[in-house]
């Protein structure tokens, strides 16, 4: 009797056992009743019946990233590349991933690859490689409407590298070399040209300054022989001052580059000549005052 109570209280532990499932954070649990989907467990402490009852492996909820192999790509102009594809998903519904379609990950890996052949067919080779952005939202919109029936959400699709031929990439780096030298050129050209017109800038500043310069200096002396026939005049000089001035006049005169030079016969007649100069200025000053 006391071995049958054992036995019984073993075989009902061994049920109870078989009867608790712990889901996990982030997890779900398919229970299939008689093999038919009966329902799924969320996170926490479940009961099921024993024999009746089977649970298929946990699905996580978490967000996935699948990194497919290169593949093959045609473009527009006939340019066989290769892209690789990085896709980020995630299960919304455990019952549709576990029903909808056999092998889950290899169906997405199928569709990215006709998808991307499908969105780089119709682009040419520069176009792909300047369109990124537009390639990833085309390949997520498609995705993510395709696997709706299967319980799973598409978040992200990237291009993870784009290798096109060696010849074409060659011929690109020659490109791209070429642009670089003649950036430079029209850059250096810039700079000769911004140099010259400074340079040119800086020498009419300078004439300018210098011409400036002379009329200040012609203007100034003009002025102080003005103002020394001025006070020459204020002083009212002497006959003998006025001859010593014709004779420095002649020794100037002299000095000069002249071949023919006229001496009055009567020097003292020099006084008479600067005295008349004399008085010609004095009328030439008083004449503005009328």
């Amino acid at each position: 009797m006391i071995i049958a109570i054992i036995i019984i209280v073993v075989v009902l532990l061994v049920l109870f056992g078989f009867s608790v499932r712990i889901v996990r954070q982030s997890t779900s649990v398919i229970v299939e009743r008689l093999g038919k989907y009966h329902k799924t467990l969320d996170t926490g402490v479940h009961f099921i019946l024993p024999i009746f009852d089977r649970t298929l492996p946990a699905i996580s909820l978490k967000e996935r990233v699948a990194d497919f192999p290169p593949q093959p790509i045609i473009t527009k102009d006939n340019v066989t590349m290769s892209i690789d594809t990085v896709v980020y998903f995630q299960i919304t519904d455990p019952k549709l991933y576990s029903y909808g379609v056999e092998k889950p990950i290899s169906a997405i890996e199928n569709l990215t690859a006709t998808t991307l052949r499908n969105i780089v067919g119709e682009l040419e080779l520069d176009e792909t490689l300047t369109s990124r952005d537009t390639v990833n939202s085309k390949m997520r919109a498609i995705l993510d409407d395709a696997t709706d029936a299967w319980g799973i959400k598409i978040n992200r699709v990237e291009l993870k590298n784009i290798d096109p031929p060696q010849a074409i990439r060659e011929a690109m780096e020659k490109q791209m070399r070429a642009e670089r030298e003649r950036r430079e050129q029209i850059l250096l050209a810039e700079g000769d040209k911004k140099s010259s017109i400074l340079r040119a800038e800086g020498e009419k500043q300078a004439a300018i300054l210098r011409a400036e310069a002379e009329k200040a200096t012609l203007i100034a002396e003009a002025e102080g022989e003005a103002e020394a026939i001025r006070k020459i005049i204020e002083a009212n000089p002497s006959k003998e001052y006025l001859t010593l001035k014709a004779y420095e006049a002649l020794q100037k005169v002299a000095d000069g580059q002249s071949t023919k030079l006229i001496v009055p016969s009567n020097i003292a007649d020099m006084a008479s000549l600067v005295s008349a100069l004399t008085e010609t200025v004095e009328t030439g000053k008083e004449k503005p005052k009328k």
